[in-house]
């Protein structure tokens, strides 16, 4: 009886699982959350081996860069990547150039909002949305547009 309740259960998420798989902003949201994984884990790393806080904060972000380039060109967008060339240099050119759209948005938020002497901490929160935001309609929209494939 619990092997088939199981089996019942497996039978209905399975199909749910398949469809949220095929989300591409789900997709892209846990790209976003391995490649923030990736900055700061880095960063932390850097800093227990103590790495200057400015130079582990540029390579963390950098490697989050890079990390979210794989699995977003992997994983999220893959079926609009180009396949190499001047087209694949000039789409990982303007994924770069997305990412440090959203560090200048991330930072105009909260300083902005600092300046206002609102709390930092949830600048940094609202600064999160917006980036994301914006870094998804760039890709999404331009950087990994299907009709442009």
């Amino acid at each position: 009886m619990i092997a088939a309740a199981r089996a019942g259960t497996m039978g209905t998420l399975l199909p749910l699982v398949n469809r949220l798989r095929q989300v591409t902003l789900l997709r892209y949201l846990i790209a976003s959350v391995g490649a923030l994984a990736v900055d700061m884990g880095s960063f932390l790393a850097l800093l227990a081996l103590a790495v200057p806080a400015v130079a582990a904060s540029a390579i963390g972000y950098s490697l989050g860069i890079v990390a979210h380039w794989l699995m977003s060109s992997r994983k999220v967008f893959a079926d609009s990547v180009a396949e190499g060339g001047y087209e694949r240099t000039r789409q990982k050119a303007l994924f770069v150039g997305s990412a440090l759209v959203g560090l200048a948005v991330t930072t105009g938020v909260v300083g902005s909002a600092s300046m206002a002497g609102l709390d930092p901490r949830l600048a940094k929160l609202v600064a999160i949305i917006v980036s994301f935001t914006v870094t998804w309609l760039l890709r999404e929209r331009i950087i990994f547009r299907k009709s442009a494939r």
